[in-house]
């Protein structure tokens, strides 16, 4: 009679249960319930609105003719950029050989689908009617960014769904076989999609292939993605985006971006979740933190490039744009960004103290809220100091203020994008469950990958 084979690992069974016990997905808890409630209300008041936006067109905007761009791309930029996380940790780091990244991989691909998830749907939300993207594809011009960008982030999306899930198929084929008491529902989704995995040497040598594939494969593709994203500006002849250092200036300030998210959910899951400190160790904070200063660095050096040098000539309405930011309406914004979202935490992470779990955790946000308005500044003002000047148009054309429905709709795609990392994180193990057990064992030899 033939027996279900199950996944087995080697090593003391005590280290395995308390492994597993800490880190297989555990149902809400009261604080749990409330984040998914506050989520899901914010979520469904963006969707209210949009549905409206719909039915009564992009006027219920304060976008207008000059202001075409509002808020929403900068929300698109912003989780272009987040998105590109997946690639710095189970890429990058995975090819550099640095071990410690192991229980950071599955928190950065989480937030790498949500964010590009949302950076499609925001797209779609832009255009007003959502009928029109099928206009990007049935009448696609190979000359215009914006097609180069559906390509690119169509192919990004995929290469992330595959470095996210190739890695869990192993931990899916775990929680088949030993997570009892869950609804038929759930037991039967690991069962699919585990994939028949029974961890034969055969199977990991195949899996171990395809996951270093996809490493190296997703490196120029998330180069790729933000730099094209840039083209969409660069190539357009306006006063601020007229640049040919856009490419390395996005690219650096979403690796910077996309550190600080995984320090905030790493945080937020080690506080969250019952011994998790010791696998979130304040090591893995204080690596996170120097690799934080070293791409906040980078990313100084070219917010530098890209505003030294027309600063420099002062010429006509590139001079007023650059007055606007630094001395006008937006300087308070402008400012604010580049001292609290990348000054300060770079000052404030040179000192093991400020890399330490909380601090850390303060200036992750610090950089992500400034990341985001970043965008904002990238894209607002540029279209509020045209080459052509504003004659003869109404005052509201010339200024823009973003109405409350707007300001709805983007806190409701960001809210999305939480929720998916959320309810990942409740069905799925954040932290790889077979690999951290297979790293605990003193005896376990990493799996040939030729």
């Amino acid at each position: 009679m033939k027996t279900k084979k199950s996944v087995t690992l080697a090593g003391d069974a005590d280290r395995v249960e308390t492994i597993s016990r800490d880190l297989m997905p555990k149902p809400f808890g009261w604080s749990g319930k409330i984040w998914v409630g506050v989520l899901s209300i914010i979520f469904l008041l963006g969707l209210f609105f949009y549905v409206q936006q719909v039915w009564y067109g992009l006027g219920i905007t304060a976008m207008r003719d000059y202001s075409t761009w509002g808020i929403y791309i900068s929300n698109f930029v912003f989780f272009v950029a987040i998105s590109l996380v997946g690639s710095l940790i189970s890429a990058i780091l995975k090819l550099s050989g640095a071990k410690w990244r192991t229980p950071l991989t599955r928190i950065s691909e989480m937030i790498a689908v949500a964010s590009i998830i949302f950076a499609a749907i925001v797209i779609i939300v832009d255009m007003g009617r959502p009928d029109r993207f099928l206009n990007v594809i049935l009448h696609a011009r190979i000359q215009s960014p914006i097609t180069w960008d559906v390509i690119v982030i169509t192919t990004y999306l995929v290469i992330s769904l595959l470095l996210f899930y190739l890695p869990l198929i192993p931990d899916l084929a775990f929680m088949r076989d030993r997570m009892k008491g869950i609804p038929a529902w759930q037991q039967k989704m690991y069962k699919i999609l585990a994939l028949g995995w029974k961890s034969d040497p055969g199977q990991e040598k195949i899996l171990r292939r395809s996951e270093q594939i996809l490493a190296i494969l997703i490196i120029p593709v998330a180069f790729g993605i933000h730099t094209v994203t840039s083209w969409l500006f660069a190539t357009t002849l306006r006063p601020g985006w007229d640049s040919s250092n856009f490419g390395p200036y996005f690219v650096s300030g979403a690796f910077m971006v996309g550190a600080g998210g995984v320090i905030a959910a790493m945080y937020i899951f080690r506080t969250h979740y019952t011994n998790w400190e010791k696998y979130l160790t304040d090591k893995h904070f204080d690596y996170m933190g120097r690799l934080l200063v070293l791409l906040s660095l980078v990313y100084l050096y070219f917010n530098i490039n890209e505003y030294f040098v027309p600063a420099y000539k002062m010429k006509g309405q590139e001079a007023e744009h650059l007055n606007a930011l630094f001395f006008g309406n937006y300087a308070p914004l402008f400012w604010s960004v580049q001292i609290f979202g990348m000054v300060l935490p770079i000052v404030l992470l040179l000192f093991p103290k400020g890399r330490k779990p909380l601090p850390i955790f303060l200036i992750s946000i610090l950089v992500i809220v400034g990341a985001w308005f970043k965008r904002f500044l990238i894209v607002i003002p540029t279209l509020s100091h045209p080459y052509i000047p504003m004659d003869r148009v109404p005052e509201s054309w010339q200024h823009y203020i973003p109405t409350f429905k707007e300001w709805s709709i983007t806190a409701g795609t960001l809210a999305g994008a939480l929720l998916i990392v959320t309810l990942m994180a409740r069905l799925l193990p954040a932290i790889p469950v077979v690999e951290t057990i297979e790293e605990a064992d003193p005896n376990h030899k990493a799996p040939e990958t030729d």
